[in-house]
Formats: C-alpha cells, structure tokens, sequence
C-alpha cells in the first residue's frame, strides 16, 4: 500500500507549477470521491479535514511551506469526537505517507509559530500545500471515479431489467442463473462481473424466446403519431379492482367503464390526448407548452417519473407490459392523485402486472379523474 500510494502522489501537476490556489472544500470532496485509488479510509479522509478547518482561508495555496497548520494531538482530538490518540498517529502517518500532507518538523519537534508582529515568521507543524499542488490529479481522479460509478449504476440496472425478463419466461426454470443474479446484486461486484452477468442472462433469454421471422414495420414514432386505430393495442375494459398494498382507497380509483372518456358514450378502447389531457391538468404545471402528440406525452412522462419516485426501468417494464401510450398515460394519472399513493414504483408495477394479465384499461382511471374534476366544477 505505502508503495502505491507514493506512486499515486508522486507526480505534480501539469508543467510542475507550484504557483496558484485552489478551495480547500472542493479538493477534500474531490479526493473522498477518489478515495479508493489513493486507498484512503474515510477515517483518513476525517483527520485531513480536521486539519484544514485550522487553516483559516479556504483557498488552499500549492506554494511550499505556505499552508502550515500547528494544531496539538489533543485539539486534533477534540474536533475528531475524542478519536484516540494512537489511532489519531495513524492516520497523521498515512496522510504524510500518501504525501497529501508534509511534516515540518521543530528541532523538538513540536508543533508552534514565531510572529513577526502581524506576520507569521515561522511555523512548524502540518504542511497542506501538497493537497493544493496535486489537485489537477486529484480532481482528473475524481472525474473518472464518477464515470466509473455511472457506468456500474447503468450495468446494474441492466442486470436487474434482464433478471425480471428472464424471471418472467423461465416459469421454474433457470433458478441457478437467476439466483447468482440476485445475489450479485446485492453486493458491489465489478463492471466484469455485471457485464459477465449481463452477457449469461441475456443468452438465456435468447434461448427460451422463439425466433420470429423479421416483419418489416413502420418505426415507432410514426405509429405513436398517427390515428389511435392503428397503434393502440386491444385493451380489455374490464378491470378488476386492485387490491394490492401499495393502493390507498383514493388513488387512482377504477370506477365503472360505462362513461366514455372523451364523449360520455360508451367506453372506448382509444384514448385520444386531449381527452387525457383534460382529465389530468396536473401535468400543464411541470409542461407549460402544448403536448401536441403522443411522443411529446412518452417524453415528459420520462421527466415526471424520476420526479415522482419511479425508477427508469420500472418505467420501461411499464412500457414493455402495456405499450409506451398507456405507460405515459397511466403516469399522468398518477400524478393527479400523487399525495395519495405510498409508492409509486410499486404502483406502476402493479400496473404492468396487470396489463401483462390483460386485466388493464386506462379508461376507468381517465373517468375516474375526469367525473372528480366534473364534480369539482359543479361544487365550485
């Protein structure tokens, strides 16, 4: 580790300048993201911000010698919550050993300063200008600790997404890929192991769905855009009442499906936007333009649902289960009656569980709304 560890902090920064200043807050978080590269521990990463709460200015100077703190192992105790002494030496010690931090020892190596009236003549103590001249290092480490996080968080959601497809199709089946899986996720595995697992999931999802001859179809946006009678699904209007724990008695209620949504008449399988629209004004407030189309509702859809609890690939299974329409429909309805649903990524799975069953229809929610906001404006 000591080897390492001086290889990483070896180096200054680009063209070897000293000169310059750099916030002292902002490189302590930019190497607490960085910690495992340097193999800092967070309690190293405590004592480092004890001691920069005893430089008094927060731009940090990288000139040698110029950010010297002189604080005593009893004062340093007192800000850390009475850390030890013994384990206090310890991380002083990594800190100069990593050379975040330098030493600069008094011939009776205590810690103090000489003034030179208002001056500071001489200090002994804790040097802190090494951590100000290695911030371009720091902060370029920082950067790609992040994107390494963002590239796990995207495999991880991959792996969990193609887990539930292949739940889904097994029926029994492939309990020894599906449990290696779910045990994966719960521990922080490697962006190998996630793309292992990715990879194995989805060959066995490939070899339990039959292939079909290629059809040559028009692209999605194009349907989503055109008449409803040629890219909504046949949706059963009959459905039934949901009694899952995570509905509350007044969220999105299912009444009876004999009003039409948009004319009064008997339901309709088709839902035309403005008729959503009306039904769920709620979405205007976070959308102020006009939704024109149904891409325009899929789009601010996915806004909403981050906004709303729901995570994207609950929002995708939702789109898979009852088609990307419903799926934005459904989580503007959703929104309407938002205070009342303990948990809305529950919900909507709910939702898609339903719709894979043939058990859902967006109509009741849509009348449901549409007869309250009607019943709102005659008590108004």
């Amino acid at each position: 580790m000591e080897q390492a560890s001086q290889i990483a902090f070896g180096r200054q920064d680009p063209c070897g300048q000293l000169a310059g200043t750099h916030d002292k807050w902002d490189l302590l978080a930019a190497l607490t993201h960085a910690a495992a590269e340097f193999e800092l521990s967070h309690r190293t990463l405590g004592v480092l911000k004890a001691l920069l709460t005893f430089f008094p200015e927060r731009a940090l100077p990288a000139a040698p010698d110029s950010a010297i703190v002189f604080p005593s192992n009893r004062k340093l105790m007192e800000r850390l919550n009475g850390m030890p002494e013994s384990t206090l030496r310890r991380h002083l010690a990594a800190l100069t050993r990593i050379g975040i931090v330098s030493r600069k020892n008094s011939p009776n190596r205590k810690r103090y300063a000489r003034r030179s009236g208002e001056d500071m003549a001489l200090a002994f103590g804790f040097d802190l200008s090494p951590l100000a001249r290695h911030a371009s290092q720091i902060f370029d480490a920082a950067l790609d600790a992040k994107a390494r996080a963002e590239r796990l968080a995207v495999l991880r959601d991959r792996v969990a997404v193609l887990r539930q497809e292949l739940l889904e199709l097994a029926e029994g089946g492939a309990d020894v890929l599906l449990e290696a899986a779910r045990k994966l996720l719960r521990r922080k595995p490697c962006a190998t192991e996630l793309t292992a697992m990715a990879n194995a999931l989805q060959d066995e999802i490939a070899s339990r769905t039959p292939e079909e001859p290629a059809q040559e179809t028009k692209l999605p946006a194009r349907q989503m855009s055109g008449p409803d009678s040629q890219n909504e699904r046949h949706i059963q209007d009959s459905v039934k009442k949901d009694s899952d724990s995570e509905q509350t008695a007044t969220e999105v209620p299912s009444p009876q499906p004999q009003h039409s949504v948009a004319t009064g008449g008997p339901a309709k399988k088709d839902t035309d936007l403005a008729a959503v629209l009306r039904a769920c004004p709620e979405v205007q407030t976070y959308y102020p333009g006009a939704l024109r189309s149904w891409q325009d509702a899929d789009r601010i859809a996915e806004t909403l649902s981050p906004m709303m609890g729901i995570e994207m690939p609950v929002l995708s299974d939702a789109r898979a289960a009852m088609g990307r329409k419903d799926a934005a429909t459904a989580v503007m309805c959703m929104l309407e009656k938002l205070s009342t649903i303990r948990s809305p990524g529950a919900y909507l799975r709910r939702l898609a569980q339903k719709a894979r069953a043939g058990q859902f229809s967006t109509a009741p929610m849509l009348n449901a709304l549409l007869q309250a906001g009607n019943r709102a404006e005659i008590a108004s």
